[in-house]
């Protein structure tokens, strides 16, 4: 026997538009359903003071409303509260009562006061968010120093000078000796040296007339040979 292979059944048209539809709308709940969960988030819905508004001093403490009860864990809560020069205006721990978040506030301000704050919804997750809202009391004026009392200076006693008597000492008169003496050895030594000097010409000049003296004379007696 031959086997024939079954062919698969042709679809209508009609099948094939209801499969189309179907996964049309398999992917669009695919695309809104994750965002459902998102918007089950609880919110803000009220402060006090309001965000935005103006009061005339600090409030002895700040309060936040939510959407639904926000869970009470301790550390589950954070807030912060700040002036407009940055300083920390908390006054120990949040509070949680169900829907509402109280803070205790200390201190003064004057401008705008912001406010941090993160809690963790009702659905577990966390939220957090700002708001910020004006204080129009003036600034706080600084402490005058106290000037402190100058010390009162003594006049200092003057001492008068005690004047010791110098003993004053005559010098005693230096003998000096003339100084003609001084002079006269000078001039006798000086004639001395120069009848030397003329001795010693005298003596050279009349040598060397002896000697061509006798030059001459010798020349004479070759001559008469």
């Amino acid at each position: 026997m031959t086997a024939h292979a079954s062919l698969p059944a042709r679809r209508s048209p009609r099948q094939t538009f209801a499969a189309a539809w179907l996964a049309f709308a398999v992917l669009l709940a695919a695309v809104l359903l994750p965002a459902s969960p998102a918007a089950a988030h609880d919110e803000l819905v009220g402060s006090d003071p309001a965000a935005g508004s103006a009061v005339e001093t600090l409030p002895a403490a700040l309060t936040l409303t939510f959407s639904a009860d926000i869970a009470p864990d301790e550390g589950a809560s954070e807030i912060q509260v700040t002036d407009a020069a940055g300083t920390a205006l908390n006054d120990g721990a949040p509070v949680v009562e169900g829907t509402t978040l109280s803070q205790a506030l200390a201190g003064t301000a004057s401008g705008e006061v912001t406010v941090l704050w993160k809690v963790v919804s009702s659905d577990g997750h966390p939220i957090s968010g700002e708001l910020s809202f004006i204080v129009t009391a003036p600034p706080a004026p600084s402490p005058t120093a106290t000037a402190s009392p100058t010390a009162t200076v003594e006049p200092t006693p003057t001492v008068e000078p005690t004047v010791t008597p110098v003993e004053t000492t005559t010098p005693e008169p230096v003998t000096t000796e003339p100084a003609s003496s001084a002079t006269s050895w000078i001039i006798g030594g000086v004639v001395i040296l120069l009848l030397v000097a003329a001795a010693v010409t005298y003596l050279i000049v009349s040598r060397a007339r002896r000697t061509r003296a006798g030059a001459r004379d010798g020349s004479d007696a070759a001559g008469g040979r």
